[in-house]
């Protein structure tokens, strides 16, 4: 998959998550956004918490939107709602997109947590967990630095792309707005 940095309106579909503790199910929105910032596409989804389901909400989500222009997704994250751990090769197949995953804090990982939380069946959370590999850190030119998964497509395209959409911070325009859209849709849930 080529992303094609040069056109001036590359759309990246950004995406995030929120849910309360407690609840079973958490928001999931998706925002397509162009690389001049403007707003053109949103879809929402859900996503349970705890589950085994991210892969295909996400994949989902964007068949909703119904558009053969989005060139990327950008997602928060590849464990979602409490241990919902995404296949980003997956999601990039089934998408046919290429796929950044982002996170903002270098860690030591999850598998003890997922240990704690999974007493049941933590072997199969685990090995999805050790499929998604390592992280590679990526310093933005905002001076911040994220920590990326990526599926079709290479590191170097990954770090233009995210530099492309980030204004300020660490993170990415469409992904920070679809959290936005997420906690705002969670709420009016409520």
């Amino acid at each position: 998959m080529r992303l094609h940095l040069e056109k001036p309106g590359i759309r990246a579909l950004g995406v995030a998550e929120s849910f309360r503790q407690g609840e079973k199910r958490s928001v999931l929105a998706g925002v397509v956004m162009r690389s001049d910032f403007v707003i053109d596409g949103v879809s929402l989804g859900r996503t349970e918490v705890g589950g085994d389901d991210a892969t295909k909400s996400i994949a989902s989500l964007f068949r909703k939107l119904g558009r053969n222009d989005v060139n990327l997704i950008l997602v928060s994250g590849a464990v979602l709602s409490l241990y919902n751990i995404l296949d980003v090769d997956l999601l990039s197949a089934k998408t046919r997109l290429p796929v950044v995953c982002l996170t903002y804090k270098e860690t030591s990982g999850i598998e003890a947590s997922i240990r704690r939380h999974f007493p049941q069946g933590a072997e199969e959370k685990l090995a999805a967990y050790r499929k998604l590999g390592r992280r590679t850190g990526v310093a933005l030119r905002t001076g911040h630095r994220v920590y990326v998964r990526v599926a079709g497509v290479e590191a170097a395209e990954a770090k233009a792309v995210l530099n492309a959409f980030t204004l300020q911070g660490s993170v990415p325009e469409p992904v920070r707005v679809a959290k936005l859209v997420a906690r705002g849709a969670l709420a009016w849930r409520s």
